[in-house]
């Protein structure tokens, strides 16, 4: 199976292509610590550049991954409308696979907490053991998110930018963070395809992203 995969919960433009043989090719943009991200600009250049180099037409894949978060939110919309416009163009099943989970399993074995950035203070996070969840999504605020995997009274690694950004806490709850700019802390392409590759398709025209709060800006009330 040839799956392309795209996710855009991060600042990072995330894309890959997972092979026949397996192997993954990944074209992915690493904006500076601070931005938000150039997703729009970035992500079918990435994309093509990932089919380029893996050797594959449009016409080869069999679906494609979407990152449906949670994350920011412009970027979720950016990847899931421009998922779902390449899905229909193309003909192709879409299959929507959570950004929490894809960097939980881009982790290895063991208890991993895979932690994102919500910015306003809070993260968005879960826990896994393999395919146990021990902590399920949801936004929370960083301290109580650390209690949560105390609880749980196993060891656990807690892995991405919202990992890195509150090591402290997480820390003195005895939770261990990987150093920053570890490979870990980052949402990667493979993970990303062989979920997607293992999962079930969407709805394309249904397909959601997965906020888990509401959106920083608002429409002013009438």
């Amino acid at each position: 199976m040839i799956v392309a995969g795209i996710d855009t919960a991060t600042p990072a433009t995330v894309t890959g292509v997972l092979l026949p043989d397996g192997a993954i090719v990944e074209a992915r943009d690493e904006p500076e610590e601070g931005s938000r991200g150039a997703h729009a600009s970035r992500l079918l250049v990435l994309l093509e550049r990932a089919l380029d180099e893996g050797g594959v037409a449009w016409a080869d894949v069999d679906r494609i991954a979407i990152g449906v978060g949670p994350g920011g939110f412009t970027g979720l919309r950016i990847g899931i409308a421009t998922a779902r416009a390449l899905a229909q163009a193309r003909g192709l099943p879409l299959v929507p696979v959570s950004s929490l989970a894809t960097l939980a399993a881009g982790a290895g074995d063991g208890a991993v907490a895979a932690v994102i950035d919500a910015r306003r203070g809070e993260v968005f996070a879960a826990a896994w053991d393999g395919a146990r969840a021990l902590v399920e999504p949801a936004a929370y605020a960083p301290e109580a998110f650390a209690e949560r995997l105390l609880a749980l009274d196993v060891p656990v690694r807690a892995v991405g930018d919202g990992a890195v950004r509150f090591r402290e806490e997480l820390e003195g709850a005895g939770v261990a963070v990987p150093v920053d700019g570890s490979a870990v802390h980052r949402i990667a392409a493979a993970p990303l395809c062989r979920l997607g590759a293992a999962g079930e398709p969407a709805d394309r025209d249904r397909l959601l992203p997965d906020y888990r709060r509401e959106p920083d800006a608002k429409p002013p009330q009438r």
